[in-house]
């Protein structure tokens, strides 16, 4: 057995041996894979073998896509039939507004090229008739996918990554894994045969590896507590059945009819698929238990649980009614297994957090599905340093350290339940909320705010009636416009012609201090650094020059910085920025001091033309009428000011584009601050303010916003942000920016779309003459312009105001025009305003 390797995988299920495959054919010739029993031993060996594309994610698309295409080259590379079926994937809708979500997806499919088609009940009739369509409003339909046999591509991959020189060694148990600066210590011990169960053995060995990267499924749990880190992939039960030949579809497949596609009725919750004659029924049901919350026990194996038939009664009875044959057949296997899910239903790629060259890709709940692309994306971003596409929103640190058991728990039976749910883009899932919440909480919500959930923080979406009922936001989601929509549109009226108060607390917030503070924050950063009590808006790049991170700094002295990043990426932005100090620590030998203070500080942000009536009626000054003027406090500088008694750092700065001004505070006076702010805008007419309406402008102001329009897949330069890149300084990633130029360019549209939509952020764009050109990463409505308005990235020569395109949304091309760049007040008056 080899004792040491460039990269050593662990777990043998299909996320592993792709991950092994793709390592090896990106060209690292030392790899090693670690299987505790026999492959496929784990959720792959029990796994229905289905491939969906339908994912209302960028990235999982463009996993699956990969995955799909792949699948089907395994045989002619290893001589194993991969049991691929391409039968197609039917996905039914019973509802109009089930038809408005397909139409959704559908254009972001577009964006990644994947090819589906529209089919009416009649249609599928024709084409299909032992299923009943009454009832349907129609379907969409993939025909380049199907099903696979999960072992048999698991073993067609293991044999492909032997081929390109991987070791792939059985029955071996990690136990223990040692980071010695360079390389890790894997403990292993041989796994054994008692009465049926694996047990250990005395045989042990260490390895050592350049890199590890887990993908232990199930037992995720268990490499947690090794690696001494949170990774909230925990399993929930997952049934499915199997029936009888059916005498109809016997019959029916006698007579040369082709096999029925894979069969989703989403309103119903389960697919279906044929087998030997017979049928597959998997149900999403509700009240599905998660299991193995603390691990898996020793003597679970290739094992099931009991089957629960009345948990999936409802399930059954509606295939029953959409393939009235089964009616009479009866039941032949069955199937209740674990399927690790995570909170939000993505699976978890990337560098563990705190750790060097620790690599997860771990809860992954379509693992059959994603195998193929994660592994191929997670090889790009070890072998070359960055994948093709944008994997933060994968990232295993988009949970933040905050998280426990019991969480993740109710988040991911939740997931499993909202598999078919209407996954609207305005959906916030309600379990286990509230629970990170700042002590404002009660008073916004006193005034009728719904909220939404980001990194765990609740933060204001809208603010609604004051006596709307409890169901109130989940009646208000839609496709188009939803019930919502007329109070994000007065919010933003408020603040384009009055004043807003928004809650911002969910930011993430770090310092920086120390002797080599300034050093590291020039080399880190692409902007200049900012004097003393003034800010800037910068980047941080990855090793391949796209954009890591945004930051504002706020320059508080010397070797004395605030930085200031996106609340949904406080855990994603402390790991890098710690781990990039500690590097600069080790090369120059000078201190950098890292704090998060997230926790510490709340954030209100207040913004419109009437923002200094209100600030001005609180300010403790000796000259009060002019603390907040340009000569004293100058558009983007910090300053310490009081508000009544809440000492205030102040920042001057709105991602409204209005005049306006961030107050950082400490997170025990604001429900104070907030009291007082209230009170004093009563007669200048304050209005509070959600995150939807500021969503909106900010697009007016083409802001761009981070998971969005920034991301590492784009460099600064392509998001054309060239105010913000100084190309006189060295900065880290600064050669691989400008080596890759500009491929596609960010820009801002003006659409006239649909009277009841506007766009999400994620439809595809076209020229008049059809060529696709590129895509949307933000959408909304613009209250300046009343109309649609959007941002995205399309081909450089096309990002030129006033070329004119078109946006698909719902099934239609719609117009939209390149806009300049702020269509809003682009020459920055009204923020700069003085008075």
């Amino acid at each position: 057995m080899k004792t040491h390797v460039k990269a050593l995988v662990v777990g043998g299920g299909a996320v592993g041996t792709s991950i092994a495959y793709h390592l090896a054919k990106a060209g690292w010739d030392d790899v090693m894979l670690l299987e505790r029993d026999e492959l496929t031993s784990g959720s792959t060996w029990h796994a229905a073998g289905l491939l969906p594309y339908f994912n209302m994610s960028f990235a999982t698309t463009h996993i699956h896509d990969y995955s799909i295409k792949f699948y089907k080259t395994l045989e002619e590379e290893t001589g194993l039939d991969a049991g691929f079926f391409i039968v197609g994937n039917l996905r039914m809708a019973q509802t109009k507004e089930r038809m408005d979500e397909y139409m959704v997806y559908a254009t972001t499919a577009e964006t990644c090229g994947v090819p589906y088609e529209w089919m009416t009940p009649a249609q599928i009739k024709e084409r299909w008739p032992l299923v009943n369509v009454e009832g349907l409003e129609g379907a969409i339909y993939h025909p380049t996918d199907g099903y696979i046999n999960p072992a048999d591509v698991t073993m067609a991959m293991a044999k492909g990554a032997r081929q390109r020189g991987v070791v792939i060694e059985r029955k071996w148990q990690v136990d223990g894994y040692e980071w010695t600066g360079s390389e890790w210590k894997v403990t292993l011990t041989k796994m054994g045969e008692k009465g049926g169960n694996l047990v250990p053995t005395e045989e042990t060995q260490v390895i050592t590896a350049e890199h590890v990267v887990t993908a232990t499924g199930n037992h995720a749990q268990r490499t947690a507590k090794l690696l001494g880190i949170k990774i909230p992939a925990i399993p929930v039960e997952h049934q499915f059945i199997v029936t009888e030949p059916d005498p109809e579809l016997v019959k029916y497949r006698e007579a040369g009819n082709e096999q029925h596609p894979v069969l989703r009725d989403a309103d119903a919750k389960w697919y279906v698929r044929e087998e030997r004659g017979g049928w597959i029924l998997g149900p999403y049901e509700l009240n599905a238990p998660a299991c193995f919350q603390y691990g898996v026990p020793d003597s679970f194996r290739a094992d099931l649980f009991p089957l629960d038939l009345e948990r999936i009664e409802e399930e059954y009875m509606s295939m029953i009614e959409r393939i009235p044959s089964t009616e009479t057949v009866g039941l032949k296997d069955d199937f209740n297994g674990p399927i690790c899910y995570t909170p939000d239903g993505n699976p978890l790629i990337g560098p563990a957090p705190g750790l060097r060259n620790m690599w997860l890709a771990e809860g992954f709940s379509f693992g059959i599905t994603a195998a193929g692309g994660a592994g191929y994306y997670l090889a790009q971003m070890m072998v070359e340093g960055e994948a093709d596409i944008d994997m933060a929103s994968l990232d295993p640190k988009r949970f933040g350290d905050w998280q426990t058991i019991d969480w993740a728990v109710e988040k991911n039976e939740e997931s499993y339940e909202h598999v078919y749910i209407l996954h609207h883009p305005d959906e916030e899932r309600p379990a286990a909320r509230p629970l990170r919440t700042a002590p404002a909480y009660e008073r916004q919500k006193a005034l009728g705010a719904q909220f939404g959930c980001v990194n765990g923080w609740e933060r204001p979406n809208y603010y609604g009636p004051l006596d709307a009922p409890e169901s109130f936001d989940h009646d208000a989601r839609s496709f188009r416009r939803g019930g919502w929509w007329k109070y994000a549109m007065e919010e933003a009226k408020a603040i384009r012609e009055g004043v807003g108060l928004i809650d911002a607390t969910a930011f993430a917030k770090h310092t920086v201090r120390g002797n080599g503070a300034t050093e590291f924050l020039d080399q880190f950063t692409c902007n200049k650094l900012p004097k003393i009590g003034r800010i800037n808006l910068t980047y941080a790049l990855t090793s391949a020059g796209t954009t890591r991170t945004e930051y504002t700094i706020v320059r508080n002295g010397e070797n004395d910085y605030y930085l200031v990043s996106a609340g949904a990426w406080q855990a994603y932005d402390h790991d890098y920025l710690v781990k990039a100090a500690e590097d600069f620590m080790e090369q120059t030998g000078k201190l950098v001091i890292i704090q998060d203070v997230t926790t510490q500080w709340g954030v209100f942000a207040i913004a419109g033309p009437k923002t200094r009536d209100v600030l001005n009626e609180v300010i403790r000054d000796a000259d009060p009428a002019t603390a907040l003027s340009n000569k004293r406090f100058p558009w983007l500088s910090a300053r310490q000011i009081e508000l009544g008694m809440c000492p205030v750092n102040a920042i001057r700065v709105a991602y409204t584009g209005e005049l306006g001004w961030e107050l950082h505070h400490p997170i025990e006076m604001q429900a104070y601050l907030w009291d007082l702010l209230m009170k004093a805008g009563e007669k200048h007419g304050l209005k509070p303010v959600g995150a939807r309406a500021q969503n909106w402008l900010r697009q007016e102001k083409s802001y761009r916003a981070f998971g969005n329009e920034l991301g590492r897949d784009a460099t600064p330069a392509e998001a054309d942000l060239p105010r913000f890149i100084d190309n006189s300084k060295e900065f880290y990633g600064k050669a691989e920016m400008e080596a890759k130029g500009v491929r596609s360019k960010c820009c801002t549209l003006l659409i006239d779309g649909p009277e009841d939509a506007d766009p999400w952020g994620r439809e595809v764009l076209y020229t008049p003459e059809g060529e696709r050109v590129g895509r949307l990463t933000s959408g909304g409505y613009s209250v300046a312009f009343e109309q649609s308005i959007g941002m995205g990235y399309i081909k450089p020569e096309l990002a030129v105001e006033g070329t004119k395109l078109k946006v698909k949304m719902f099934d239609k091309l719609w117009d939209a025009t390149v806009t300049c760049d702020s269509p809003y007040d682009p020459k920055n008056e009204t923020i700069r305003k003085d008075g």
